[in-house]
Order: C-alpha cells, then structure tokens, then sequence
C-alpha cells in the first residue's frame, strides 16, 4: 500500500514505511505494563473486557507508536550516522512527513482516551508530553541519561501500570501494594532503556548526547544498568515474601538467578553484547512483572481510593 504526498515534488510513502516508524516491536513493554495494571487490580477481566482492549490499543499502537515517531524525527540527523537505513534519513518518508505523523498520532491518542475516562485523559495527555519532552528541544530529556530514561521508564512502565488498574477500576486510586510495583518496575525500565543506548555511542557522542553509556563509559554504565534493573527486582521479591505469597516469591528468584547468570556475560562486552541481553534477559524481568502482578490477586491489599 502507498500514498502520493506533495512536498516539493511528488513522492511516494508506502504504509509499510510509516509501519515501520511507528516501531511496532517497541508496542510491548507499555501494552504489558497496562495488562499487569489490570491483573494486579483484580478485577473482572470479561466485565471490562472493552475498556482493556482500548487501553491496550492506547498505550501500544497509539501512544506509544506516536512517541516512537517524535523521536525518529527530532533523532534524523543522530540516525542518519547509527541507523541510515530508518525510514526518515534513508528519505522512505521524505520532507516533513516524519512531524506530520507524529503530531497526527499523538492528536489521535487523546482523542481516544477520551473513551477511558477522566484518569485515561491525564494519563494520556502526560504519556504524550513526555513523550515529546523526550526528544524536541530545548527540553530534549535524552540529552541527560538520567532524566532521559527516567522518563521513558516512568511512562512506558508505571504510568501504563497503574493506569490499567485505575481503567478497570472504576477510577479507584489502585492499592499502595500496586503502586510499589508500579514504581519499583519503572526503575528496572530506566536499566532496561540503558541497554538500548549501547548502540548509538557514536552518534551521540557526536551530536551531543549524553546517554550513560557515553557519560559514564560502557563499563560503568553497563554496571549501572544491570543494577538498576536487578535492585527492584529484588525488592519486589522481598516485598512477595512478605505477602505470603512465597511460591510466586520464589519464582521470581529463579528469574532473577538466571537474569544474574546472562548479565555476567553481558559485562564482559556491553556494546557487542546489549542486543542478545535484551533479546534473552529482558523477558525474565517482563515475566516476573506479571508474576509479582498476579501476586496480588492472591492477597489481601489495601483498600484503593476514589480518584475522582
């Protein structure tokens, strides 16, 4: 499939091109944050089954598509040096069709939350701007490691968490219990987005980048994100345990054993070897996301709030 646009001259956008700038793998991780929201809230997955297919359909193909196509825009210049082949520097999508998607898409993100309620509103008004604060300067949160990935970590994983289980929840403030979880897998995710700057030190070196990798140097950042990702990890299991919930407690030290065993080769090479820990350790940390989850439809948790 294609389109004929007018930019200049005539040109040609094929759908598997704009597909391709909307990173459809990247859909997963806030797609699986908003599914744990909804099972750690307990409630009735078929009663709500319409509300959990519009928040999935919000947090991955939309505003998550949406975020991927700001930043290919505002990274054309950085990419056109890591990534020459992605649509945008390549000229697959050519003049200022990369801003057009992207401002389209995130206009049609808040139109769909609008179905989800006042707490699906906020939720997607804030995932948007951070998504755009990520990547548009002056703000440009990508240019400090640190505040970059806290971003990105907050909105991809805790924001997309607990709105899932405020959605089902009759826009009930989810328990603490939830909330922990929330915040605690949002800093696993600020390690998990380390991973990905490995592969672009050259460009952001020279375009200014400070991503921890160049920042602190691929050794100490590698440590870094090892630590940052197994640290919550562990405190979620501790967190188990104290539940009583000590069967799902000690699956998720199993995940985390063999997490410790692929970050041990991780370390010994962190640029060549980022993608196959990403590929291999990555879906230990989402499985326990879901173990520690549906932790909490098998204990007593605190009471939610009213948000509204």
């Amino acid at each position: 499939m294609y389109c004929q646009v007018e930019n200049t001259t005539m040109a040609t956008i094929y759908a598997k091109d704009v597909g391709e700038l909307l990173k459809p793998i990247t859909w997963f991780p806030p797609m699986w944050a908003f599914s744990c929201g909804v099972v750690a809230s307990g409630s009735n997955f078929f009663e709500q089954a319409w509300l959990i297919l519009i928040g999935l359909l919000l947090t991955g193909p939309l505003v998550c598509a949406a975020s991927q196509a700001v930043n290919d825009w505002y990274d054309r210049h950085v990419d056109a040096i890591n990534e020459p082949n992605r649509p945008i520097p390549s000229g697959r999508i050519p003049g200022t069709w990369g801003f057009k998607i992207a401002v389209f898409w995130s206009f049609l993100s808040i139109v769909v939350s609008f179905s989800l309620g006042y707490w699906g509103i906020i939720a997607t008004l804030l995932a948007v701007l951070l998504a755009w604060a990520y990547s548009m300067p002056p703000i440009r949160l990508k240019n400090n490691g640190w505040l970059g990935n806290a971003a990105c970590g907050f909105s991809y994983e805790g924001l997309a968490w607990i709105t899932g289980a405020i959605v089902v929840a009759n826009g009930n403030f989810p328990a603490y219990e939830t909330i922990c979880l929330a915040i605690l897998y949002s800093m696993s995710a600020h390690g998990i987005m380390t991973l990905n700057d490995f592969k672009s030190i050259e460009g952001d070196k020279q375009f200014g980048i400070n991503s921890l990798p160049v920042k602190l140097g691929e050794k100490l950042a590698a440590k870094v994100s090892c630590l940052t990702m197994i640290a919550p990890q562990v405190i979620v299991t501790f967190l188990l345990f104290s539940w009583q919930s000590n069967l799902l407690g000690l699956s998720l030290v199993t995940l985390i054993v063999l997490q410790l065993i692929l970050m041990s080769y991780f370390l010994k090479n962190p640029r060549k070897k980022a993608l196959t820990y990403s590929a291999f350790g990555v879906p230990l940390l989402v499985t326990g996301m879901m173990v520690a989850a549906s932790a909490l439809r098998f204990v007593n948790v605190s009471d939610g709030n009213s948000f509204i």
